[in-house]
């Protein structure tokens, strides 16, 4: 039942006192006196069970620490759905939280990946309840972190690039969209050269996997990820550490799928377009080398400075596609550089774009949502860096320096009719586990853009 049909006397439905440090003694009873007999310090995530009479539960507490008042600090009901039992609870403060983030934080939390397991722990069956469209909102929200994170998580033996075209069309097919590939050589006569070079030493057939969904005459949105299903790093191939987490290299259009899914359970009036390039960066002897020349759609040539710089590669040939037909708005999301981790770790992606008014947008909406960005500049005469001798671009520079800011440059120089751009270079992994989820895949960015777009492209009445 929806909470909009839930009796607020209920006393089936168990309560929860969100209380910050110097907020125990706020707290009413029995939660107040077990706090102080177990010497609970309401620390930051922390969760404590108040037993009632019988045996029973009575309501639960969550501990805020001395966070400030700002929208994360609801994300710390995140505790809350991997350590309350099962049944229906909902907030009655002393601490107000905000309510979508609050119930988002919970579903977030009880997340769990067992595809692998020979026997993966129970759902949770909990819910806490906040109001109808807050609940219905939050629902979306988490299917959406969901299947990003369930793809990211997924090894490569099972999320090759025909994987990810199947979950591409699984997607598609459950809101009614049409999805399209183009596939191994056929890249070449379709004019997609960069991805074919990019995937054709893997065993598997690189792809191009196109998604549309919304009527032709609505204002047009594309998105574009970067589906490198493995990347070894070519013939430059990675140390064995570098590669233990190169599963989550298409962690871009694995974010890009969940922004999606979003999208369209929302009814947003969008002419949506998703364009996956997906390719395993491999090793054999066809694989392309250092130093090649290779053509892109767009008649640039690319030098090769680095096969390891492959994921600008396939995604200029998908963007110069998504430009053809100039939409409103173009994004693009990538787990494109370690540079970007080195600025700014790997909980905060940086975004890229010359449009101002999208940047302050989801600048805000970042804020709003929980969901950390922070713009980095495009800045145009480190472009210089990527000049090359004998080509009209190299795909990486010699010094090395600012290389989330130079793989943005070259990716631009792909976009010529979008009405506005925006570049993200995600991690797409949480290394150490929070609150809202453990170590592991992870949505980065989807929800801010999601607010942004939401709100400009809302669904008509």
């Amino acid at each position: 039942m929806s909470s909009a049909s839930i009796d607020a006397t209920d006393t089936a439905i168990r309560p929860i006192w969100a209380t910050g440090r110097d907020g125990l003694d706020a707290l009413p009873e029995p939660a107040r006196s077990w706090a102080a007999a177990t010497r609970f310090k309401a620390a930051a995530g922390e969760v404590l069970l108040v037993p009632g009479n019988g045996g029973a539960l009575a309501g639960a507490v969550l501990g805020l620490g001395a966070e400030a008042d700002t929208p994360a600090r609801a994300l710390l009901s995140g505790a809350l759905g991997r350590t309350l039992p099962d049944g229906d609870w909902r907030f009655e403060g002393p601490v107000t939280l905000d309510p979508e983030l609050s119930a988002l934080a919970v579903r977030l939390g009880a997340y769990r990946f067992d595809r692998y397991r020979s026997k993966p722990d129970a759902a949770a069956m909990l819910r806490v309840l906040t109001d109808a469209a807050a609940d219905a909102r939050a629902e979306r929200l988490a299917a959406a972190v969901f299947l990003t994170r369930d793809l990211i998580n997924t090894p490569a033996n099972d999320m090759g690039p025909d994987a990810i075209e199947e979950a591409v069309r699984r997607l598609g097919a459950e809101f009614a969209a049409t999805v399209t590939s183009v596939v191994g050589d056929d890249l070449l006569s379709g004019n997609f050269p960069m991805i074919h070079a990019v995937g054709r030493a893997s065993a598997v057939a690189p792809r191009l996997v196109e998604l549309i969904w919304g009527r032709e005459d609505a204002p047009r949105v594309t998105l574009v990820g970067k589906g490198v299903a493995f990347d070894t790093g070519g013939l430059d191939i990675k140390p064995s550490s570098g590669m233990l987490l190169m599963k989550k290299d298409m962690g871009g259009a694995a974010n890009v799928l969940g922004l999606a899914r979003a999208i369209m359970a929302s009814g947003l009036h969008l002419r949506l377009r998703v364009l996956v390039p997906a390719v395993e960066n491999a090793i054999s002897g066809n694989a392309f080398r250092p130093s090649d020349i290779l053509r892109s759609r767009s008649g640039r040539t690319v030098e090769i400075g680095n096969t390891d710089a492959e994921g600008r590669l396939i995604l200029a040939d998908a963007l110069t596609l998504a430009d053809e037909e100039a939409p409103e708005l173009l994004i693009d999301m990538a787990t494109l550089t370690g540079a970007a981790r080195v600025a700014l770790g790997p909980e905060l992606p940086p975004f890229f774009t010359d449009d101002e008014r999208f940047a302050q947008d989801l600048a805000e909406a970042a804020v709003r949502t929980a969901d950390p960005l922070w713009r980095l500049p495009l800045h145009k005469p480190y472009a210089r860096g990527l000049a090359s001798k004998i080509a009209d671009v190299n795909n990486v520079t010699p010094d090395g320096f600012a290389g989330a800011v130079t793989a943005a440059l070259f990716l631009q120089g792909f976009v010529e009719k979008a009405a506005s751009w925006t570049h993200l270079d995600v991690y797409g992994w949480r290394p150490q586990p929070a609150p809202i989820g453990p170590v592991g895949g992870e949505a980065q960015g989807i929800r801010a853009l999601f607010s942004v777009i939401e709100a400009r492209y809302a669904p008509m009445g």
